[in-house]
């Protein structure tokens, strides 16, 4: 990114954290809902964004699908972070489409317990192999509406071995439930979202290759329900800024500008 660019991005997150820290504004408290793939990322931000404009923000987080679904729902909560398809997000009148700010993308990872042997998935066949010669796997569950669990049964269905793999597959609760799994040996290999993998009982093997998986893609909206929509459109503008691309790439995640 040049410099011109940086200065761009950079100028509306400094002028709106100033504008809101301004003696006399209105210090407002507003909600955020989003997915537990960017959950420790925001929570590492928040803290910054109310020091420096008075407004405090209340985030709850939930699975991808879920979240997504009540947001669809009409649920009101001002500042919204959903995953894409975003057509559909967007028919429901929800959120303001011109608020649209793309935050972070967010990549499916391969662990194992700490100190086993780390397998080869540096290829689409030898994540092939690896995966069939597991004798047990563990991912977020997608039918809790778990975005890392979706993609990886997408990335089941591009090896062609999403039959052959269904009685070694361990469905979890989240990242984590699947990682605490893995830390416990219940599971031989865990997946799921990079910025998910904490538990000190794994290690990171590495990525999924591109060609079978898709990273996920976070964007986040201004509610058409949100009680200060200036407030809100402030919090997204640094939760976009490159003064937090760092604790994006710190997280596994890349910025999504």
């Amino acid at each position: 990114m040049g410099n011109r660019h940086v200065k761009y991005f950079l100028a509306p997150a400094v002028v709106a954290l100033t504008v809101f820290h301004a003696p006399g504004a209105r210090a407002d408290e507003f909600t955020l809902i989003a997915p537990g793939g960017i959950r420790d990322a925001i929570q590492k931000m928040i803290p910054d964004f109310e020091r420096n404009t008075g407004h405090k923000v209340k985030a709850t987080f939930g699975s991808g699908g879920g979240t997504k679904k009540q947001v669809m729902s009409g649920e009101p909560f001002d500042v919204s972070i959903v995953q894409p398809p975003l057509p559909e997000v967007l028919a429901t009148g929800h959120v303001i489409a011109g608020t649209e700010t793309p935050l972070a993308v967010v990549p499916v990872a391969v662990a194992v317990r700490k100190g086993a042997a780390k397998p080869d998935i540096s290829t689409p066949d030898a994540v092939r192999k690896m995966l069939l010669a597991a004798k047990s796997v563990a991912y977020p569950n997608p039918a809790r509406g778990a975005a890392a669990g979706a993609s990886f049964d997408e990335t089941l269905r591009k090896l062609g071995i999403a039959e052959q793999m269904q009685p070694r597959i361990v469905l979890a609760q989240g990242g984590a439930g699947a990682m605490a799994l893995l830390a416990k040996g219940e599971v031989e290999i865990g997946l799921t979202f990079l910025s998910e993998i904490h538990d000190l009982g794994v290690e990171v093997v590495g990525l999924l290759p591109r060609e079978i998986s898709t990273p996920t893609a976070l964007v986040g909206y201004v509610s058409t329900h949100a009680r200060s929509p200036a407030a809100a459109k402030a919090l997204l503008m640094y939760l976009s800024s490159p003064e937090v691309a760092s604790i994006y790439n710190a997280l596994g995640m890349q910025p999504g500008r």
